[in-house]
């Protein structure tokens, strides 16, 4: 089981990894493609899924969240002695912090 110390870093790299794949310049290009190819054909309930997915900081976070507590259990060997549920417990943990770090840092400057 994670402790605390370890649920708020993966919650603060699960913000970092959400504000690249929602926000960051770096991906403009890859977001650009999505909205061409949604574009291209804009009733398909597919791609509207993963373009708001790729657009919403709270639904990419979830995700990501995910994603970040699984790479760091198999890194870590962490998945033995503690049962599934409890870990998917720590994904919600893990996501809710990263999305309370999306809300606070919404409440900022607006640059987004």
């Amino acid at each position: 089981m994670l402790n605390l110390w370890e649920l708020g870093v993966l919650g603060f790299a699960a913000y970092r990894a959400t504000q690249l794949v929602v926000f960051d310049s770096i991906l403009d290009g890859a977001r650009e493609k999505l909205e061409m190819w949604h574009a291209a054909k804009f009733d398909s309930k597919v791609r509207t899924f993963f373009r708001d997915l790729i657009g919403c900081p709270y639904c990419s976070g979830w995700w990501l969240s995910l994603i970040t507590v699984t790479v760091y259990l198999t890194a870590t060997d962490g998945w033995t002695g503690t049962p599934l549920l409890v870990h998917a417990v720590e994904c919600w943990a893990v996501a809710g912090i990263q999305a309370l770090l999306n809300r606070w840092d919404d409440s900022l400057s607006g640059d987004h």
